[in-house]
């Protein structure tokens, strides 16, 4: 998602433009390594995610692999630790793990400023702005026009390209910008993201457009002829960054169509969420049946996930990643020198259930090179509350355990963490009515934010298992849970005042039976 704001930042936000404007600037300096180590320090900070140095971002833009580096651009506002006019931040990384910092890579111009898109190693030279020995790295964006928003002309937001033939590190935009000009004077129209469709031999573009999809294809990233829309009707909810992409039916030959949709209201847990679609690509049109819209991650604090693009077929998987925040807090939580994180990368798979197309997500195996003292615990058997002790920092580990769902009595168990003020975070799962919760609402007294505090989210799980997997990853103030290797998901991120420092399992009314469990703890990637 590109910068959609909640309704009373608007006025706040526009004088920020008009302060900083949307001007091209020299590149920045990027901090030196020993300077980033020490900040990331600070209260709150992830030691295993993603982060900005400093100051604001939102959604992961313009991913690619090239020479064996992985690109992540971003949403960023380098002025202020809230949205103000987009530029696209920089980092790069070899292992999907650490990353480093580098210099921003696009910046605001005459036409607007720099909104959400996607990048594409254009290896055959398609658009003749490379060679075929170095072919270009193109990048698809919105261009933002504020006086025009402001203008109220809805034609403000217009689809742009850039290239770079140095690897990703130096852009030039292209001198015929916009290449997709908004004629339908569409108000939110944005977040391009292209995909080469091998069976028409051309580049294919998804677009949102409010509550739709809509589908370009082109020859050469440059000149675009509108194709399809796709939408489910009586739909009226905002559509943003949307990723079009095949991928094999695990254990098969079989090839389906991925449409990633982040929606902006009335996800599972309310406010945004991402979703996706099963379907098929004929080079023309997205067909799928719309019962098939499902959640990638039921958590509230994974949005705009999109994936790399060019990664080796050596290689062979999808790897994605997200924005770990969601719009009706974003700007407000309790970080001083920056605001958001990613989400760990994940692999997706596609797997097909009873007839029915499931993505599982799990964390890139690369994650368990942090892996340091490994606490291993026998079978145990839990009545009411058992303390979990080792070699680890309960919020800075990887915890997995194995539930033996047949013997566990209990019709209520789970983890929870807490500190000596009282705050506590808690995951619940509930035989009685197949949900798992996550419970924040008592991670920091001093509520910042009522949406942020005001339920238990939930999510379906299936107990009629014999066994149960939960893999969580704590990181300072976030979890990512992964059910059953990824058939369920879980994001959410929470603020205590202090550290939790205890973790236990519970059970309620009954006993719980864990077959077997580790506890890793997990290395900082900043030092």
């Amino acid at each position: 998602m590109p910068c959609l704001k909640p309704a009373q930042f608007f006025t706040i936000l526009f004088l920020v433009f008009i302060t900083f404007g949307c001007k091209e600037t020299p590149p920045q300096e990027v901090p030196p390594n020993n300077t980033i180590s020490n900040s990331y320090n600070e209260k709150h900070r992830p030691q295993f995610h993603f982060t900005p140095a400093a100051n604001w971002m939102n959604d992961p833009n313009g991913m690619f692999y090239h020479e064996g580096k992985y690109h992540l651009f971003y949403q960023y506002f380098p002025d202020s630790t809230v949205w103000g006019p987009m530029h696209w931040g920089h980092a790069e990384t070899k292992d999907l793990v650490h990353w480093k910092h580098l210099p921003i890579g696009l910046y605001p111009d005459s036409i607007g400023c720099i909104f959400s898109g996607g990048a594409v190693v254009d290896n055959k030279n398609t658009s003749k702005l490379g060679t075929t020995t170095n072919p270009p790295i193109i990048a698809t964006f919105t261009h933002h026009d504020f006086v025009g928003e402001k203008a109220k002309s809805n034609d403000f937001q217009k689809q742009s390209i850039a290239y770079s033939v140095d690897g990703g590190y130096k852009w030039t935009k292209y001198n015929g910008n916009p290449v997709i000009p908004n004629t339908e004077k569409i108000k939110d129209f944005r977040d391009p993201k292209v995909v080469w469709h091998e069976a028409s031999q051309k580049w294919v573009l998804a677009l949102a457009a409010y509550d739709r999809v809509k589908f370009y294809s082109s020859p050469n990233l440059i000149d675009w002829e509108f194709l399809s829309d796709y939408a489910i009707k009586g739909d009226n909810r905002l559509w943003e960054c949307p990723d079009l992409f095949p991928m094999k039916v695990e254990g098969t030959n079989e090839e389906k169509w991925v449409l990633i949709v982040s929606i902006q209201k009335e996800a599972p847990n309310d406010g945004t969420a991402t979703s996706y679609f099963i379907g098929d690509f004929d080079g023309k049109q997205f067909k799928c049946d719309i019962k098939d819209q499902k959640w990638l991650d039921y958590g509230t604090d994974n949005y705009a996930f999109v994936t790399w693009n060019n990664i080796p077929k050596s290689d062979g998987r999808i790897l994605g990643i997200g924005w770990m925040s969601n719009w009706q807090y974003a700007q407000i939580v309790p970080t001083e020198k920056w605001r958001s994180a990613m989400t760990m990368p994940r692999e997706l798979k596609l797997y097909n259930v009873n007839n029915e197309f499931h993505i599982y997500s799990s964390p890139v195996k690369e994650f368990q090179k942090l892996r340091g003292k490994t606490t291993a615990l026998d079978q145990m058997t839990v009545t009411e509350e058992k303390e979990l002790q080792g070699p680890f920092d309960p919020t800075q580990s990887e915890f997995e355990f194995t539930v033996n769902l047949k013997n566990t009595t209990a019709n209520s168990f789970g983890i929870k963490f807490q500190n000596d003020v009282g705050e506590y975070f808690v995951i619940r799962f509930n035989k009685s009515d197949g949900k798992m919760q996550v419970d924040r609402t008592n991670t920091n007294s001093n509520k910042f934010s009522e949406a942020f505090y005001k339920n238990i989210h939930a999510a379906p799980i299936n107990f009629d298992k014999e066994t149960m997997n939960i893999r969580l990853f704590m990181d300072v103030a976030s979890s990512e849970i992964f059910i059953n290797n990824g058939e369920v998901n879980f994001t959410n991120i929470f603020f205590p005042s202090k550290k939790f420092d205890k973790v236990a399992l519970f059970a309620e009314n009954g006993t719980l039976d864990i077959s077997k469990s580790k506890i890793y703890a997990l290395k900082s990637i900043w030092n």
